[in-house]
């Protein structure tokens, strides 16, 4: 058969593109666009083909040619899946967009130069991000909240678990996340203190399977192992991991070491996608945690009960020797079905979640030092499903609604041995006294929203919705017709600017302790400060927010912002005994307010980044859980309005990295102004500032793999004491310290 000439060959793939291409456009015009970047990617492949033919020997020519067409194919069949798939994800951004609201996002590149990089905790991601301040119990706060976040990955609701301290979310799990606060659009309710949106690696982008093995200080031991890859219209990406190490809470003490503090924690998470055709898709994201905690203990304290068969003498009975622990476990799973069509966009997903918290005490020497030795398990099963959608009514306006509901069953179970006490509290017999105490909660949840986002002309856009939430508990019964809008708008390509006002409905989670519990304990060592009991009411706020992202070069960009909310029942959350299990309590007002300032300047293997923030807030009258406050404090807070416990008035946050194929080094900064302390959070913690450095070196084409990755980290450099509580100050048990100068390696192999 005679070949073609070049040109004519050229001419007739271009032909059959061009038809391929319009007869399959009837669907949407993205359709269109992946059928032909098909056509191109086979005839880049047809041409480099016919100029190899040139060169290639007759006899081997039609051999070359044939496994040639072949890993064109594939390439381009791979290219098409991720064409695709990109598609669907970018049109799921489409039903919750972040219009109006102030976004901070962290990518791959920065996670890396972060300090431990993928092993780093979720927490110190979170770190990295403008009005964030770190807190015990690897907590934190955003813009003077505590708690209040919203988790969403690859745009799926993950359903509100226990507030205990162990993190579920394992960073290495991680492509980017963002950091959404301020006014809000109306699809977001519930916990609007921030919504961290989480974008897994997936089966389709990842490069490559990773074995991991970390280790270092603390006697720290982490190896996980991730999985992932795509065949046909199903990817799917997972991950295992373990972590055993002696740091597990913060040290009570500035020793280097703590006394008493193994932690042991498994974690698996998948994420499994099937896509039904180019416009539909089901996922499924699911998650199991696992972890066990020794409380640390404070050294050299005295005894302070007597307990029969014990003596004060014995070197047995010593703080140092306390034996409790904690167990958290946490599972989800959410499906999720989408639908992506030329002017409509909607996803369904239903999920369901169940959380553990298991404190066992130390029966005799729990006793001996604090009075009472309590058995804690609390339970808590949620399930629910949410319902959102965009439409494109018209060129210049998107309609978006949606619908939440979910059902909540939460459990305390006490099994506790304490003393009886006279009038005055004092100890009148050494024998304890077994008292149990079940009780439960439940909670239903339900919102709708409906907004409309109204492009006024190619600068200038509207949003605005209205958004109704109800809470029924059994410990109460609310609901609120919140209204939302926010203007953006782009006077110059290189600047954005906004401002917006949201009402708020923010349920507390259903942990509500009975005036019967409160009845039973009296007169013990357990008996609750005072017998008032109010239930903690939903939380209702007025927050406004105006901001300015400015790119001051392609490389550089600035954002500036403030804000300030007004709260009715401002919801606040204590530890109130030595399990780690977070209550909630309100004030009746509270007012939070401050502004924050971003910067980053990324260029070729250079990346510079820094953030600081300033906040400060306002409570008066504990109204709820009154129970766990000294009346005299009560008191003073009822005519006095204090600052919140978790206000860090002014953060900072810094880094400075060199990232290549080979090389990767980074310095990192962090600057805490201290929390609030004292009688009525009179007091403030020190300040501290906290450097941290790290090097990686990758090795390519290694025998059994394809990279090997060898890192080294050094986490407080100047080995920094710090404190980040002391245990006063309103709803704190505790005392933590930050952790010491540590030292951690890793080897990572990409096979």
């Amino acid at each position: 058969m005679t070949n073609r000439s070049l040109p004519s060959r050229r001419a007739l793939l271009y032909s059959n593109c061009y038809i391929y291409q319009h007869i399959h456009s009837e669907n949407s015009p993205l359709r269109s666009f992946k059928k032909f970047a098909l056509c191109t990617a086979l005839l880049a492949g047809f041409l480099s083909t016919a100029q190899a033919s040139e060169t290639i020997p007759a006899t081997d020519r039609d051999d070359a040619t044939s496994k040639k067409k072949q890993a064109h194919a594939e390439k381009a069949a791979k290219q098409e899946q991720i064409t695709v798939t990109g598609h669907l994800d970018q049109a799921r951004g489409r039903i919750f967009p972040r219009l109006g609201a102030v976004s901070y996002g962290i990518d791959q590149r920065q996670i890396q130069a972060t300090p431990q990089g993928q092993n780093a905790s979720f927490s110190q991601i979170m770190l990295r991000m403008p009005g964030v301040v770190q807190d015990s119990y690897g907590e934190v706060h955003v813009r003077g909240e505590h708690g209040g976040l919203t988790y969403r990955v690859n745009g799926v609701l993950l359903p509100e678990g226990l507030n205990g301290f162990g993190q579920e979310l394992d960073t290495r799990i991680i492509q980017s996340v963002d950091l959404l606060t301020g006014t809000l659009p109306a699809q977001f309710g519930f916990r609007t203190a921030g919504i961290v949106d989480v974008h897994t690696k997936t089966g389709s982008t990842l490069k490559s399977n990773q074995l991991s093995l970390y280790g270092g200080s603390y006697n720290t031991f982490a190896p996980s192992l991730q999985l992932g890859g795509s065949k046909g219209r199903f990817e799917y990406f997972t991950t295992f991991s373990f972590n055993r190490n002696t740091i597990g809470i913060e040290n009570p003490t500035a020793s280097f070491r703590a006394t008493h503090d193994l932690t042991q924690q498994g974690k698996g998470f998948g994420y499994f996608s099937w896509r039904l055709d180019d416009n539909n898709r089901i996922s499924l994201l699911t998650s199991a945690s696992y972890a066990d905690f020794e409380l640390p203990n404070t050294t050299g304290l005295q005894p302070t009960y007597q307990l029969e068969g014990t003596s004060w003498n014995d070197p047995s009975v010593q703080s140092r020797f306390l034996n409790d622990s904690q167990t958290e476990q946490n599972y989800y799973a959410v499906v999720s079905y989408q639908h992506s069509a030329e002017k409509l966009n909607l996803q369904l997903s239903p999920y369901f979640r169940y959380g553990r918290i298991d404190y066992t005490p130390d029966p005799v020497r729990d006793l001996v030092f604090q009075g009472v030795a309590e058995h804690e398990v609390n339970d808590f099963t949620t399930g629910g499903a949410q319902f959102d959608l965009s439409y494109d009514v018209a060129p210049d306006h998107t309609i978006r609604a949606g619908l939440l509901g979910q059902y909540t069953s939460e459990r305390l179970d006490t099994n506790s041995l304490v003393f009886p006490v006279d009038s005055e509290g004092n100890q009148t017999a050494t024998t304890p006294l077994r008292l149990i105490d079940n009780t439960g909660n439940w909670s239903a949840e339900a919102g709708a929203y409906i907004q409309d986002e109204y492009r006024i002309n190619r600068k200038l856009t509207f949003n605005y919705g209205l958004r109704y939430d109800r809470f029924a508990s059994s410990f109460g019964n609310e609901g609120q017709l919140s209204p939302r809008a926010n203007m953006v708008w782009k006077p110059f390509r290189s600047t954005t600017l906004h401002i917006g006002y949201s009402r708020y409905f923010a349920p507390p989670s259903p942990q509500y302790v009975y005036p019967s519990t409160l009845a039973h304990f009296a007169g013990t060592t357990n008996a609750a400060a005072n017998l008032t009991d109010t239930a903690t009411k939903v939380e209702t706020s007025n927050y406004v927010d105006a901001g300015i992202l400015q790119h001051i070069t392609p490389d550089l960009q600035i954002t500036i912002d403030a804000y300030s909310k007004w709260a009715h029942n401002l919801t606040d959350l204590g530890q109130f005994g030595r399990a780690v299990i977070l209550a909630p309590f309100s004030y009746r007002r509270g007012h939070v307010y401050g502004a924050e300032f971003g910067s980053a300047w990324r260029r070729g293997p250079w990346s510079v980044f820094g953030n600081f923030s300033y906040v400060k807030t306002a409570a008066r009258d504990i109204n709820s859980a009154e129970y766990q406050f000294a009346p005299e404090e009560l008191a003073y807070i009822r005519s006095h309005a204090i600052q919140l416990d978790h206000q860090g008035e002014y953060t900072a946050s810094a880094g400075t990295s060199y990232s290549s194929k080979h090389h990767l080094a980074y310095v990192d900064f962090l600057y805490g102004y201290g929390l609030r302390s004292g009688f009525a959070n009179l007091d403030k913690q020190p300040q501290y500032a906290i450097f941290n450095i790290g090097y990686q070196y990758t090795l390519t084409h290694v025998p059994l793999g394809r990279d090997l990755k060898i890192r080294a980290d050094v986490v407080n450099l100047f080995d920094k004491r710090y404190q980040l509580r002391d245990g006063s100050g309103v709803g704190i048990y505790q005392a933590q310290y930050g952790q010491r100068r540590g030292t951690y390696f890793s080897l990572v192999s990409d096979f």
